[in-house]
């Protein structure tokens, strides 16, 4: 036993001719969160302070579909929502519909520890947040450009889109918003469990492009996108109703349960037999120190470290690996 941390920046139809000033800054981000969680854990941090501070800084990136780099409705606005869960306790919080809230993971957690509920949505949680004193700002702070004209495209072509997906379907031609094979960027999480086999996850969105306004997805949903027990810690990511329908992150822990399943193959079933292809990715710790990533998606930005002194990162099948 040990302690581990993964997290992920969003799984989807991520081209390998991503050009490299895109791929970078995200690639850069991960290896740069993945040291803050380490640093973190060896400071002998609670998991669950690990998972809200490496989300909180991953939503602080607007190079993220989650906080600063939230995608838009069909009205423009940024909708935004995340969860927290604490694996031994199996307290939770999550929020949905924020619209001023600086890091919704945050709000999440303050949900979990200050209210006697697990979910506040819309004005009543926005309204929270102002009454517990967290950082808010006027809604434009999180609507950058490259997301008013990835609305733009996809509104021309009358769909929405997913982490990464591509491409726009045109008349016969086929286009990416981007041109370049990156369409957009991706949800947000990380889990996280240290020596004692504590754990925690953590995952946070802005949904998907040209969503209905009032849309909620798998990311705040307990047992979909984010779950965690005395046996593992998971965040999903991907298509959100396919996730929900799929209780992915639930199922996980439910393998492992009752089918006495390791880490790696509960997860591989889920990800693989219980979820169509192109929909889905996860990472996930178990509470001996085990890290899975798997996806059933053309890739997933991601990366992970461990006790033992190994770190990886990977967007599509194949890993880089080095010494901490």
């Amino acid at each position: 036993m040990g302690w581990a941390i993964a997290l992920h920046g969003g799984a989807g139809d991520i081209a390998p001719e991503i050009p490299p000033e895109r791929r970078q800054p995200r690639e850069a981000a991960l290896r740069h969160c993945l040291q803050i969680g380490v640093d973190a854990l060896k400071a002998k941090k609670s998991p669950l302070d690990v998972v809200e501070l490496v989300v909180r800084e991953l939503e602080n990136n607007p190079n993220f579909n989650a906080g600063k780099g939230s995608v838009l409705t069909t009205e423009g606005t940024v909708e935004m929502e995340a969860c927290i869960m604490d694996g031994k306790t199996k307290k939770c919080g999550a929020v949905s519909g924020l619209t001023t809230v600086v890091n919704a993971i945050s709000l999440a957690r303050v949900v979990m520890e200050k209210t006697p509920h697990i979910y506040l949505a819309f004005d009543g949680a926005e309204k929270f947040a102002r009454e517990q004193g967290l950082e808010t700002v006027d809604p434009s702070h999180f609507i950058t450009p490259a997301n008013i004209e990835g609305l733009k495209q996809f509104k021309e072509a009358n769909r929405v889109q997913i982490d990464y997906a591509q491409p726009v379907e045109k008349d016969v031609k086929k286009e990416t918003p981007t041109g370049d094979g990156d369409s957009q960027i991706g949800t947000v999480g990380c889990v996280a469990v240290d020596n004692d086999g504590n754990l925690a996850a953590a995952t946070s969105t802005g949904g998907f492009v040209n969503k209905m306004v009032g849309r909620i997805g798998d990311t705040p949903i307990i047992g979909a996108g984010t779950y965690a027990n005395n046996l593992c810690a998971v965040s999903a990511t991907g298509r959100g109703e396919a996730v929900m329908r799929g209780t992915v992150a639930r199922d996980v822990a439910a393998l492992m349960e009752f089918k006495g399943l390791s880490l790696k193959d509960a997860a591989a079933c889920v990800v693989e037999e219980r979820v169509p292809r192109d929909n889905v990715g996860l990472v996930a710790v178990s509470a001996k120190g085990e890290v899975t990533m798997p996806f059933n998606t053309t890739g997933m930005y991601r990366a992970s470290a461990t006790e033992d002194g190994y770190a990886e990162f990977g967007i599509w099948p194949s890993v880089e690996k080095w010494v901490l």
